[in-house]
């Protein structure tokens, strides 16, 4: 096999050295400032849609180095209530989970009621949001609720026949520099209940808007009123 030359290399580099420095570019920016996520499962409906495309501020905390996610600066820590990514402890795999208790919080669960520091919090039944944004099927099988979550309040789900083994669970205590995170769809979702509290460092950004949701159940078509929604 024959070697390329070094005047082939160059010009090799003249022809493509734009299109490398876009990449490059658009790599960085991705593993910087802002990137885009798919959502694959709906552990966090009824908030996140099976098919949603998230916009991630990877910006919201800090600043790391492109690519290796060495930390360079802070400025903020993840608060009650954001919807966050963070690589799985298990697999590595990209999550997508609301912050729940912060460090130095106590958090106990029954029969799906958060008690945060010692106080439970209120839920109220929500008729239409389940009419509105769930399939036939998850309007059948679950209930929507409004969870007053510490001022910053949501929808969340769970099933009317069945619960996850993880509805109740004594009182937590989160050490320093660990979050726990749930998803909003709680009977359905693989959370801090199963993989454990999740490390600062782990912490990739805040999920802010949902750019576009695509349909699988209806041949991909997008679904109207989700362009850029803001994220609660």
């Amino acid at each position: 096999m024959k070697v390329p030359d070094k005047a082939t290399w160059i010009e090799w580099w003249k022809e493509w050295r734009i299109f490398l420095l876009f990449v490059l570019i658009l790599f960085s920016f991705r593993s910087t400032i802002a990137d885009w996520s798919h959502v694959p499962t709906g552990s966090m409906k009824p908030t996140l849609m099976e098919g949603d495309r998230i916009l991630v501020d990877k910006l919201a905390y800090d600043l790391r180095f492109p690519f290796l996610h060495y930390r360079m600066n802070t400025w903020g820590d993840p608060e009650r209530g954001d919807i966050v990514i963070f690589p799985s402890p298990e697999t590595e795999e990209l999550y997508v989970k609301r912050v729940i208790g912060l460090p130095g919080d106590t958090v106990a669960m029954k029969e799906n009621q958060l008690i945060i520091n010692d106080k439970p919090l209120e839920y109220k039944i929500d008729k239409k949001h389940i009419a509105d944004i769930l399939n036939q099927s998850d309007r059948e099988g679950y209930i929507v609720v409004e969870e007053q979550l510490e001022g910053r309040p949501h929808f969340m789900m769970y099933s009317r026949y069945y619960s996850s083994p993880k509805s109740t669970f004594s009182r937590w205590k989160i050490p320093e520099r660990s979050y726990m995170v749930l998803g909003d769809n709680r009977d359905s979702s693989k959370d801090s209940r199963f993989i454990g509290l999740i490390d600062r460092e782990r912490i990739r950004g805040r999920a802010t808007k949902v750019i576009i949701s695509l349909d699988s159940d209806n041949y991909w078509i997008p679904r109207e009123g989700r362009y850029f929604q803001k994220l609660q």
